[in-house]
């Protein structure tokens, strides 16, 4: 087995040979062009058997990652923490692209379990919709903010409800109620309105496609106590594809569920604040929410109190069964997806 590291940019990508004991046997750079993917797959052809390991840096590797899964080479990718905790290992001093590709080698040769690329157009998407309407959400926020402060300059009994632009019948009152002042500072309002309206349709029709996709790819992630679409949506999203984790608990190191070992003699552990940090959002959502709301887990966090646990810690193993739960429901759905897709070219065959 020949390990590819690959140090990815803009215009250029690096890519160094390893073999299965770790001695460099290539090396060379290519355009970040698919013509220059070509060239880097017919340069790895003279390999009997090759991995690709990419520094897991999307925005600048997705075009790279898609050429050569589509052309049926497996790749692998390397964070970037883990790239620079090699590089900083080997006995070569400094930093170059050349180096870096060589240290994302070496990381896949040594490590176990790393993610998997896939092609993940439909997940991609969904978390394409659901950024986007988050930097939306946040855009809206910083206008109403300073619509406020105009409004009170205006008239201090001009106030906007918790939540209230969100609702266009308030912004239509407050529109009517603008048209009795004059000057820059009724301008300046009446134009913070005005594209708080806008974002509010942008936001209300991607929550719309984000909710269809949804029920599409996911639907039985839904029927989970707790987890509505934009919930969902996040878990999807981040996750890409279930199938490239070999296990539950590959999912909950991934998502920062997991607890992270911190002992010598005595077994203990510690709160993990690593993983991805979206999904372990998603799934406290989803615990706090069945808390709330009664049920199993309202029931699973009130047995662990009685055992001794406080609140705190309970909410966290919760987080950590839905993490299981949501990682199942995933890989079933995928499944099925996939056996119906493949089901009519079976049956035709």
């Amino acid at each position: 087995m020949f390990v590819i590291g690959v140090d990815a940019h803009k215009s250029t990508h690096t890519l160094v040979a390893v073999d299965d004991i770790g001695r460099q046997v290539g090396q060379r750079t290519v355009k970040a062009t698919t013509e220059g993917h070509l060239s880097a797959i017919e340069w790895a052809a003279q390999w009997p058997q090759v991995q690709f390991a990419l520094e897991d840096c999307r925005h600048v590797t997705r075009r790279l990652e898609s050429d050569l899964l589509r052309r049926g080479h497996a790749v692998v990718r390397v964070k970037t923490q883990l790239m620079a905790l090699h590089r900083r290992s080997a006995r070569q001093p400094g930093k170059s692209d050349p180096i870096d590709a060589h240290a994302v080698a070496m990381a896949a040769l040594r490590e176990e379990n790393l993610p998997i690329a896939q092609l993940d157009e439909p997940t991609r998407e969904v978390k394409l919709l659901s950024d986007h309407r988050r930097n939306l959400v946040c855009e809206r926020t910083k206008l109403v903010n300073r619509l406020r402060w105009h409004l009170h300059e205006l008239d201090p009994e001009l106030v906007i409800p918790v939540r209230g632009i969100r609702r266009y019948c308030v912004m239509d009152e407050l529109a009517e109620r603008l048209t009795a002042f004059t000057g820059v500072v009724a301008q300046i309002a009446g134009d913070l309105l005005d594209r708080c309206r806008q974002v509010t349709e942008q936001v209300n029709d991607l929550e719309r496609q984000i909710r269809d996709r949804v029920r599409r790819i996911a639907p039985s992630l839904l029927a989970i106590p707790g987890c509505g679409v934009l919930s969902a949506a996040v878990i999807i999203g981040e996750t890409a594809d279930a199938r490239r984790f070999p296990s539950k608990d590959a999912y909950a190191k991934f998502n920062g569920t997991a607890p992270i070992p911190v002992w010598s003699a005595h077994e203990r552990v510690r709160l993990n604040r690593g993983g991805n940090r979206a999904v372990n959002s998603a799934l406290h959502a989803i615990a706090t929410t069945q808390v709330a709301r009664g049920g199993p887990g309202k029931d699973y966090v009130a047995k662990l109190q009685a055992a001794g646990k406080t609140k705190r810690e309970a909410v966290r193993l919760l987080r950590r069964r839905v993490s299981d739960r949501v990682f199942q429901v995933l890989r079933t759905n995928e499944s099925s997806i996939e056996n119906r897709t493949q089901g009519p070219l079976s049956a035709a065959a």
